[in-house]
């Protein structure tokens, strides 16, 4: 028999104003990956490291002379358990999409790059810079899905496809900028040949 999930829940109610301090709690808990049920009611699947977060929150709460309630709990029925499911996969499958999206920026930038010859150094480290921002905004999001959300394969395969184009960038780089040298070299030897003759 299949033994049921089990989550964090998390009651809380704080003062509405300043609302700096209500906002950041709000982030701090969304970016734990929780999802809402409604104003105040989040939950989180049970882990150690989930009940310690949740604890200091609790302790955050108090500390805004808010209320706060932890509990554990269960789906009622497999039902259920599948609608909450999914709604953890919904926010992650949001933030999935938004993920494809800067991946497919990467690409027309590096597209529109390579039309106007624009094969620089200065260009590949943007480049780098924004590879390196997308490999990290992934793996937040990785850590986060904790049901193995449907596009999660797809932002994967897209993040590989993004290293290879870079690559294939970086290369035809190396070759224009070789080709650049040589070319120097070249107008250089012609230079002093032309002002030994004279």
């Amino acid at each position: 028999m299949k033994k049921n999930q089990t989550w964090l829940l998390l009651t809380y109610k704080v003062q509405p104003e300043p609302a700096t301090k209500r906002i950041a709690l709000w982030r701090k808990i969304k970016a734990m990956g929780a999802i809402y049920l409604q104003s105040g009611v989040c939950l989180l699947p049970k882990t150690e490291d989930h009940l310690r977060r949740l604890r200091i929150i609790e302790n955050e709460i108090a500390a805004m002379q808010g209320e706060a309630v932890l509990l554990e709990t269960i789906g009622l029925d497999p039902a259920q358990e599948e609608k909450v499911i999914a709604r953890f996969n919904a926010d992650r499958n949001e933030a999935y999409h938004e993920f494809l999206e800067r991946c497919d920026g990467f690409f027309d930038e590096i597209s529109r790059e390579s039309a106007a010859g624009k094969f620089t150094y200065a260009e590949l480290e943007e480049n780098d810079e924004d590879l390196k921002k997308l490999r990290s905004w992934l793996d937040k999001i990785l850590k986060l899905d904790f049901y193995k959300a449907s596009l999660s394969e797809k932002a994967t395969e897209r993040l590989s496809k993004c290293v290879a184009l870079l690559e294939t960038f970086s290369r035809q780089v190396f070759e224009a900028q070789e080709e650049n040298r040589s070319q120097r070299s070249r107008k250089k030897a012609i230079t002093k040949k032309g002002t030994r003759r004279k």
